[in-house]
């Protein structure tokens, strides 16, 4: 009995006696009956003692329950208020008959001394009823208004920066009403104006209420940088501004990543109206971001800019705070003693001049104590400066803009960067030159620098190489991601260098490593590197030679898995598609069985359905179908004949009808029955896929097909025996199946196994079993208004009754106009609300209901309506409930979305942490990682995610459980049980990311 059920209870004990005490107060007069209406009051009482004695008993071994404790207490209180008042009433009535009728006197008199007693008591309990129904009030407020409080934005600190007099002194300012809204840091290159920024950002005052938040903008977001294209730079601008968007939780109306940019401005305005943020624009180059920001209004926002562009200094309405040379004076020996790994004492004489020398800048001092880490001898020390000069008048001047005043300092910095490279190991500096050719926008993969030392120097020799990078502050590690970024001013200094990473890594090297590397650079290169590599990569695909087309479609996979999110791979998706489609004829046709095999895998993984419509009919005209099918048959490598099947059903999927009878006629359905053998795990998932597409387009002819094989037959063991994953696609297969062609004769789904199933299985493959046979008829049902009814407007008996009754409904009606009545009636919201409520059964029904929903062919329509009524921010706010059943309904809610979503939603539940929340309820659940491998379990469902997408998405969501549970207890075992699932359910998608590497 929970907090709820005993102020129920309690309720209608003290509503009873609201009752007789009014029955008392009609018969005070009548000297028989009055007695016994007292009776039943102390009955009453005794009522809620044994109440309260039962309630303690049961929770005697519970936690605490702050609520329920609450309750006991204002209930001790109501019965302690009522014994004397109800012992005095009975005296009053069990004095003699002569006294009382003195007392009848006496009241004509003077009063009733027993009515006012009765009046107190009544008060008694209304003020108890009353104040109940206040803290239920009380507690809808606090909900619905919690309900809107996102959680407190963060910004990380920059490690081994200190605390410094001028972020105290910013701190100040942004803690008083009259300071501007906009706030520039402004300094030279380098001085620490982001460091200052962050370390101010990590700690907001406490009215910001709402946290802080950071959006880096850097060159990349500028005029400059897009040659004063207005319409690039606006949708690189808009690109930040989504990104922003998504990071404070404001995603649902943004329609995609190329959204308008002043459509992405409103929805800005409508994101932070009343809201209380201290937001960090970092490296602006463009005074226009900063005044789309400040223009902004109805909000407690302040923004911290921190820019070297004099023109974002003209922002008239800003208050400016410079950073100097003496403000970093006094940190620069701290960041110093943290870089070196040296006490104060320890420090040689020299360090001073050192510091001097670096002038202060943190950006200098901490790259060249890296390079003098553990350094004790002052001769070394002295070296540096002397090297530092040297390096500083040699230094390449930056090929973008930079402020003339900065041009000494930016010298001395890139000296820095020259003398720390030249303490490094060789490896170390030919793989810094090497990583001038890539775009530095955006963090870049480690498979992607791992692709390039591929050329340079041997595997084994990559973590020495990159760590050397990273402990000299010229490359920075992502804490949990395997992600790569650098400083500003790394990046500038990188683009000095793009001529010599050109000549190292496309101009010095040979044919077969030019046309590995290539295809990494379209992805993740400069632009200018995008551009030659995009012609090496057509120049390798249509020479005669096979080696070096092969070695460009493996390398093409395999950067496409490198993708960090399902946007960015549909962006190198279309980049793919677009250079292989108009040449994929031309390969498979070449008399190259591993030319065809890769070709094979490349169109599986990159190809989409507009793809397929493009470039089917070249490959129905160059015989592609006789070519496959012949490799097919001699093939007995299960990867290659997956393959080679998934491009033979999307030939007839998206070909003529003659193809699609020579496509069943070349198949042979012998090899796919053995694909779906139960030791056949690691094929299963795109044996699925084929059966589906192969039932879709050859109908019944087909299915009859497969049944002669007994395809079905495996089904049925597999759903016998298989995994939760494997089942769902077992169950929907065969009920394409039995849909087409219906059940035959000799099937192997009889009702003596079909008992042995889980009962969703039954629930959707029973009618074709029991279709012919005499069934019971089904009592009269209530018309679908009736059940709605009672939906809407019964107690929670009803309620509970009336989702029941909504289930036959769907079963039997099914399909769109089914869910449409539904969504007329509204009632998807009420069905979310109720899975929120407090009772066990109602929520079950609720789920219930919804998840019959999300499997009719009308689930698409119901989840459109999620989103777009911002049910699924309910749902994920659900996930950090204090009730079990609600964390639980909820989670199996949203696994249910997570089968049925498309690509948008699942990227938009991601952005709601709902892997956080996850990770949260395994925290505390013991760390059995069963939680999130449901959610992975959903994503392997997802049939409107291609396997490539599948394995980026399931990848995005083991970084973000890593995140979160960095440094936690669970950790190590968590991990571990995921990267089996992922290992375990990746096997059969592995073609995916190349079946081969190529190798120096």
């Amino acid at each position: 009995m929970d907090a709820l059920q005993v102020v129920s209870a309690a309720t209608q004990i003290v509503t009873s006696m609201v009752g007789a005490v009014h029955a008392l107060e009609q018969a005070s007069r009548n000297l028989d009956e009055a007695p016994k209406r007292i009776r039943i009051l102390e009955d009453f009482v005794c009522d809620l003692e044994n109440l309260m004695r039962r309630i303690k008993q049961k929770h005697v071994y519970k936690l605490h329950n702050p609520q329920l404790e609450h309750q006991l207490q204002s209930l001790n209180s109501l019965i302690e208020r009522l014994h004397p008042k109800i012992r005095k009433a009975r005296r009053m009535v069990s004095k003699s008959k002569i006294k009382n009728l003195a007392h009848v006197v006496w009241t004509s008199m003077a009063g009733d001394p027993l009515r006012k007693l009765l009046n107190s008591i009544n008060d008694d309990l209304n003020w108890w009823l009353e104040s109940q129904i206040l803290a239920q009030n009380v507690e809808k407020v606090i909900e619905l208004t919690a309900q809107e409080v996102p959680t407190r934005l963060k910004v990380k600190a920059e490690q081994g920066y200190p605390i410094s007099s001028k972020s105290k002194f910013l701190r100040k300012l942004l803690e008083q009403e009259e300071t501007h809204q906009v706030i520039l840091i402004v300094g030279l290159s380098g001085i620490g104006k982001s460091c200052l920024a962050r370390q101010v950002a990590s700690d907001p005052p406490e009215r910001f209420v709402g946290g802080a938040v950071e959006l880096g903008f850097g060159q990349w977001c500028s005029r400059a940088a897009c040659n004063g294209s207005k319409s690039d730079y606006q949708k690189r601008l808009a690109r930040k501004i989504s990104k922003f968007l998504v990071q404070i939780g404001f995603w649902k109306k943004i329609k995609d990543e190329n959204s308008d940019l002043d459509y992405l401005c409103c929805l800005l305005q409508e994101a932070l109206y009343g809201k209380s943020i201290l937001i960090l624009l970092d490296d602006v180059w463009e005074q226009d971001i900063v005044e789309r920001f400040a223009k902004l209004y109805d909000n407690d926002c302040k923004y911290l800019v921190t820019t070297r562009n004099e023109a974002v200094y003209e922002i008239t309405e800003a208050e400016k705070v410079e950073l100097s040379k003496d403000d970093i004076m006094e940190i620069s020996k701290s960041i110093l003693l943290y870089h070196s790994l040296l006490a104060e004492e320890e420090l040689p004489a020299v360090a001073e001049s050192l510091l001097e020398r670096c002038g202060h800048h943190p950006l200098t001092v901490a790259v060249m104590g890296k390079a003098l880490r553990k350094e004790l001898r002052s001769e070394k020390w002295e070296k540096a400066i002397t090297d530092l000069s040297t390096f500083a008048t040699c230094a390449p001047g930056p090929v973008s803009y930079v402020n003339e005043k900065e041009a000494e300092n930016t010298l001395t910095i890139f000296g820095s960067f020259e003398f720390s490279l030249e303490a490094m190991p060789r490896d170390s500096r030919r793989l810094f030159i090497a990583l001038a050719a890539l775009s530095w926008a955006e963090p870049v993969p480690e498979a992607c620098l791992e692709a390039i030392w591929s050329i340079l120097g041997q595997k084994s020799l990559f973590s020495l190489a990159v760590c050397k990078l990273v402990e000299g502050s010229l490359l920075m590690k992502d804490d949990t991601d395997p992600l790569y970024q650098v400083h500003d001013m790394v990046s500038l200094y990188l683009d000095s260098k793009t001529n010599d990473s050109i000549q190292m890594l496309i101009n010095g090297l040979k044919a077969e490593e030019i046309a590995f590397i290539c295809p990494w650079f379209l992805i993740f290169g400069k632009e200018n590197i995008k551009n030659i590599a995009e012609e090496k990569v057509e120049f390798s695909l249509s020479v005669s030679e096979e080696k070096l087309a092969i070695i460009t479609i493996e390398a093409i996979l395999q950067a496409l898995m490198a993708s960090k999110s399902i946007s960015e791979l549909e962006v190198s998706r279309i980049c793919f598609s677009g250079i292989l489609g108009p040449r994929i004829a031309d390969l498979i046709s070449r008399d190259s069985q591993s030319l065809t095999v890769v070709s094979a895998e490349a169109i599986t993984n990159i190809f989409s359905k507009g793809d397929y419509c493009s470039y089917i009919p070249s490959l129905e005209t160059t015989g592609a179908v006789d070519k496959l099918a012949g490799l097919l048959q001699k093939s007995e490598d299960p990867m290659i004949q997956t393959d080679i099947l998934t491009v033979l059903t999307k030939l007839a999927e998206f070909g003529t009808p003659e193809t699609v009878d020579k496509v069943l006629q070349s198949i042979p359905f012998d090899k796919l029955a053995t694909l779906l053998s139960y030791d056949a795990k690691e094929w299963h998932e795109n044996m699925f896929t084929i059966l589906m597409s192969l039932a879709k387009v050859g109908k019944s002819k087909a299915v009859e097909k497969m049944f002669a094989f007994e395809i079905d037959k495996n089904l049925i063991k597999l759903l016998e025996n298989g995994s939760e994953v494997v089942q769902h696609h077992a169950i929907v297969t065969l009920k394409a199946f039995y849909e087409l062609a219906g059940s035959p004769a000799n099937a192997s789904l009889q009702l003596a196994n079909l008992d042995l199933l889980p009962w969703q299985v039954r629930l959707r493959l029973e009618r074709f079993i029991i279709s012919d046979r005499t069934v019971p008829p089904s009592p009269k049902s209530q018309t679908f208004e009736d059940v709605i009814h009672r939906l809407l407007d019964g107690d929670n008996k009803q309620v509970q009754g009336a989702m029941q009754d909504l289930i036959p409904f769907l079963e039997k009606a099914g399909g769109e106009p089914c869910i449409k009545k539904f969504l007329e009636y509204d009632i998807i919201p009420e069905l979310v609300k109720m899975m929120q409520c407090c009772v066990p059964e109602i929520q079950d029904s609720a789920y219930a209901a919804l998840h019959q929903m999300f499997c009719s062919n009308g689930g698409l329509l119901v989840l459109d309506k999620i989103f777009r009524m911002g049910l699924i921010e309910r749902m994920a706010q659900s996930l950090e409930s204090k009730t079990v059943k609600t964390r639980e309904v909820n989670m199996h809610c949203i696994v249910d979305i997570v089968e049925l979503g498309k690509k948008a939603y699942l990227e938009r539940m991601l952005s709601l942490q709902v892997v956080e929340k996850l990770v949260k309820i395994e925290k505390n659940s013991g760390g059995s990682g069963e939680t999130l491998g449901e959610f992975l379990k959903g994503i392997d469902k997802c049939k409107h995610l291609s396997m490539a997408e599948r394995r980026v998405m399931k990848q995005q969501v083991l970084r973000k459980v890593r995140t979160t549970l960095k440094g936690h207890k669970f950790e190590t075992q968590i991990v571990a049980k995921l990267d089996s699932f992922l290992s375990e359910s990746s096997r059969g998608s592995s073609s995916g990311s190349g079946s081969s590497k190529h190798r120096k």
